[in-house]
């Protein structure tokens, strides 16, 4: 007897993660994207997998929090950090990918996979079977009303923007220099140096300059996300907040001068060719015209030329500690699983492993075989354990962080060492783990 295809709806990182590792374990899956019928407020492409904010997946050491994610993804054959390792650009110490041909490569991929059924169009309610719900946070409104009439209860919502990107021919490289902070890795981010002077001036135009208008039902629920913090919120903070984040100087040095600047503007490649510049750091909410006429007050960027201006939306995720187990399954329907942003999980490669997750559970309950839960000393585990057991009532998204994964049992001063050994344990578990199934 043929096996029932499961359904995944949402065509992001974690939806195209789930549809494959489903696929690939035996199971015919339906591949729901909406666009280019229906396009969200921040995609552009009709592509699966389009990264609309950043094109980095974060760090790649896997001494770091991402990168050890990253690492343990690569043991588990991840279709989306395959293609992220295939289609990288340099970045210093970070994963960041070429987005159009990164993209473009997911999508025939999945297109091309026999057991992939690949439909364009809107699913406005959560169908019967088994489904993984990887609509995102820009979730439409007429899926969003069905899972909330599912879940009773009440979307929680914060706000998300996105960088500018600059042409590189038209950055000023007589004062623009290539480096990366504390000369580790390549030279890979160009870096716009400002003396008091000038950072005083942009920092006072920033404060100034006039923001997109809010609709009326998004100003009485905004609530910044602190890790993708808008620059000009940023800038109200205070005169130095934006010189202890995005525009630290700290461990970066003008080898033509040999002095450490007051403030830097970071710019990361973004496309292979190095042709498009991502500014690190500027998610943005000003109005286009402000943008242009403010960042180019940034030493290099006078003559700036921007293919995309940064856009604010609205993200939207539900509180999994109260609505899901760390299998990713939904406590009141067992065969309706969700991944990705939408769960509370933070960053690209997060949503790549909550669709690894979701999609091989998927797979097993259709096959009748035990659901997984990863271990808690991996940075997946710990992840999905923290979304799955947090206080329901204070719930907040969350990155990869070390923070979150199990004590070591014994106290370790070093950083590096420290972090080295979460490294070494989770790897050694995860090892073990995938020998169990």
């Amino acid at each position: 007897m043929d096996k029932q295809p499961i359904q995944v709806i949402g065509g992001g990182l974690a939806g195209t993660e789930a549809a494959w590792q489903i696929a690939q374990a035996g199971v015919p899956v339906i591949f729901h994207e909406m666009r280019p019928k229906r396009f969200s407020p921040a995609h552009h492409t009709e592509q699966v997998a389009e990264l609309v904010c950043s094109n980095s997946f974060g760090a790649m050491a896997s001494d770091r929090a991402t990168g050890l994610l990253h690492e343990e993804l690569r043991q588990l054959n991840s279709l989306v950090i395959s293609k992220a390792d295939e289609h990288a650009v340099p970045a210093g110490g970070a994963l960041a990918v070429d987005r159009g041909k990164f993209s473009q490569d997911l999508t025939e991929t999945v297109s091309q996979h026999p057991l992939i059924e690949f439909r364009r169009g809107e699913v406005t309610a959560i169908p019967e079977g088994i489904v993984v719900l990887a609509t995102g946070p820009l979730t439409s409104p007429e899926l969003a009303a069905d899972l909330q009439r599912f879940t009773g209860m009440e979307y929680l919502s914060f706000f998300d923007a996105a960088s500018p990107i600059v042409v590189g021919e038209s950055i000023n490289h007589d004062i623009a220099f290539m480096a990366s902070r504390y000369d580790k890795g390549e030279a890979a981010y160009l870096n716009c140096p400002m003396n008091k002077e000038q950072y005083l001036h942009f920092w006072s135009e920033l404060r100034q300059a006039e923001q997109t208008e809010l609709k009326d039902f998004e100003r009485e629920t905004a609530k910044f996300f602190e890790a993708c913090l808008p620059i000009e919120e940023q800038a109200l903070r205070g005169e130095d907040t934006m010189r202890y984040g995005p525009l630290k100087p700290v461990g970066l040095s003008d080898s033509r001068t040999g002095e450490r600047p007051y403030a830097v503007v970071q710019l990361r490649q973004e496309d292979k060719a190095g042709q498009l510049w991502n500014m690190v750091g500027f998610q943005t909410n000003l109005r286009w015209g402000e943008q242009k006429r403010v960042f180019r007050l940034i030493p290099g960027l006078e003559d700036a030329e921007f293919v995309r201006l940064g856009v604010m939306h609205r993200n939207t995720f539900i509180n999994a500690p109260q609505l899901m187990y760390s299998s990713l399954q939904f406590k009141q329907r067992p065969t309706l699983f969700a991944a990705g942003q939408l769960i509370g999980t933070e960053g690209y490669t997060a949503a790549a492993a909550d669709g690894w997750l979701a999609g091989t559970n998927a797979a097993r309950l259709a096959l009748g075989k035990d659901l997984l839960t990863a271990p808690p000393t991996t940075m997946m585990g710990a992840l999905l354990e923290f979304i799955s057991s947090a206080a329901p009532k204070h719930f907040q998204p969350m990155p990869p962080n070390f923070g979150i994964l199990p004590d070591l049992g014994v106290k370790i001063k070093s950083k590096p060492e420290r972090y080295g050994r979460y490294r070494d344990r989770s790897l050694a578990d995860l090892a073990s783990w995938k020998c169990e199934f």
